[in-house]
């Protein structure tokens, strides 16, 4: 795909990491952050849609303590309230130059998770977008619970860094251009901190299991790494979206991009273009329960797009509730997809590999011939 055509994006989901936020000794980079918000003005005076996620909360919260580490109970939690107001400081003075309003929100796993605060939020977001104000984005570390709740052990969250926030917000608000900037070029055939011959990878059609395996862990200080950017890859192009990930670290970055230079790893959409509720159902929600299915009942969701029957259940994983989003397992235990389910734990546990017409018989009651309908099942590429 050309740049030009690449870039053509109307509503814009712009990602700062902790490391473009810093400079090499740890302290806050000015004049970079100045510099970003003097790209994403000019966006914005160009009737572009600019919504920024960012971090550095946490880092700026640490920094202010002189604390050396934030692994004790809560610290985390504190640095980033304190870190947070700091933050927006900087947003707050910089797009006023420019006579651009702000709004600040503050995230967690549930608002997502939970589907009339995941609709609530949708309508609020867009609400701004059309006052013409730049939302600033961020996980909300300081009440986020998930991390520290035993009861929540085994769960799998639908985001736990800003890379895949940034994702989930791009979903949400069916987003043209999600752009990632790290401290890193973009993806490369291998990894380019451990072999200088690695090479940058300009242009990705699709997010196989053989791009995710060149993905890497965090860097130091940060959350995500590069896994998580290509998970929050994966997410946008299904939908639709184009992904761009990027070194912020070059000067005026963004500036750069939106004048078509060859900067960074492009993502091209899909032409799947995944519905918003089956978006939500396979990549927004927490789970913690699941159904292990048998090869034939796999086979059927993946090749037949069909639901899933009580007869193709082999095993039921912890307890749900009805109306809930499952995990859907094959016979060892990898997840393939994701649905809502039309009866609870206790229920399918039941009816594991029945036949429909018995359900009735023995529930006493039947409210689907399907444990899940094939219009609530996402399958997981």
């Amino acid at each position: 795909m050309l740049r030009e055509e690449f870039i053509n994006a109307k509503r814009i989901v712009i990602k700062l990491g902790t490391n473009v936020l810093r400079n090499a000794d740890g302290e806050v980079a000015i004049s970079r952050i100045y510099s970003f918000i003097e790209d994403m003005s000019k966006l914005v005076k160009q009737g572009k849609e600019v919504i920024l996620v960012t971090s550095g909360a946490v880092g700026l919260g640490k920094k202010r303590l002189n604390l050396d580490s934030t692994a004790e109970d809560g610290v985390k939690q504190a640095c980033a309230a304190i870190g947070q107001s700091k933050l927006m400081s900087f947003y707050e003075s910089g797009f006023g130059i420019y006579d651009i309003p702000i709004a600040q929100i503050l995230l967690t796993e549930d608002d997502f998770s939970l589907r009339y605060r995941y609709l609530s939020l949708r309508t609020t977001l867009n609400k701004i977008l059309e006052f013409g104000v730049v939302p600033i984005i961020n996980q909300n570390d300081t009440v986020s619970t998930i991390a520290m709740n035993p009861l929540m052990a085994g769960m799998k969250v639908n985001f736990a860094d800003n890379d895949k926030l940034s994702a989930l917000v791009a979903s949400e608000l069916d987003a043209d251009l999600l752009i990632l900037l790290s401290d890193i070029n973009g993806l490369y055939t291998e990894n380019p901190k451990t072999n200088p011959n690695a090479e940058l990878i300009r242009e990705v059609e699709c997010v196989t299991d053989e791009i995710m395996a060149l993905g890497t862990d965090a860097s130091e200080g940060g959350r995500g790494g590069m896994r998580t950017k290509l998970e929050a890859a994966k997410l946008v192009t299904r939908f639709g979206g184009k992904v761009l990930i990027a070194n912020g670290k070059i000067p005026y970055v963004i500036n750069k991009i939106f004048e078509a230079e060859e900067i960074g790893t492009m993502f091209l959409p899909t032409s799947e273009n995944l519905p918003d509720k089956k978006r939500w159902i396979g990549y927004a929600t927490n789970i913690i329960g699941g159904l292990v299915v048998n090869e034939g009942a796999k086979k059927a969701i993946l090749e037949q797009c069909s639901s899933l029957l009580p007869i193709g259940i082999l095993n039921v994983v912890n307890d749900f509730n009805r109306g809930e989003v499952v995990s859907i397992m094959d016979e060892n235990n990898v997840e393939f997809a994701r649905g809502m389910v039309n009866y609870n734990s206790q229920e399918c546990r039941k009816i594991v590999g029945s036949h429909s017409n018995n359900i009735e018989i023995i529930l006493g009651y039947k409210n689907y011939d399907a444990v899940i309908t094939r219009d609530n099942i996402t399958g997981l590429l």
